[in-house]
């Protein structure tokens, strides 16, 4: 019998996600400083796994640019997780020039408020 020859399913293409700060209170929310090249906490219910590639269209307080990032999920908050934490996943910034600047205009926007003992979405 002739097994016919399959090949391979692609791996799925990741996810785009549009994600619009337009306050520095939400930045700074959502802003992951653990991750050495930088992050985003984005609220989201689709189920993601650490590692998943997923790309996002950041766009910062008043800052008409859009920074793509090609990153990782790096963090998970699941559904119903505790202390009413939202559901949603940390994605890190590759080491790149393109995600180095946005780090550093990410950090630049928050200023002082970096040290702030604040509570994120996060951590």
């Amino acid at each position: 019998m002739n097994k016919a020859h399959h090949p391979a399913p692609a791996a799925p293409r990741p996810s785009v996600i549009q994600l619009n700060i337009k306050e520095k209170a939400a930045l700074y929310a959502a802003y992951m400083p653990i991750f050495a090249t930088g992050g985003l906490f984005i609220p989201n219910a689709r189920d993601y796994h650490l590692g998943d590639a997923v790309y996002v269209l950041v766009s910062l307080p008043d800052d008409p640019q859009r920074y793509p990032v090609a990153g990782k999920v790096g963090w998970v908050t699941p559904a119903k997780a505790a202390g009413n934490r939202t559901q949603g996943i940390g994605i890190v910034f590759p080491a790149d020039d393109k995600c180095a600047a946005l780090k550093l205009r990410i950090e630049e926007i928050l200023g002082p408020q970096l040290g702030s003992e604040r509570p994120t979405q996060t951590l």
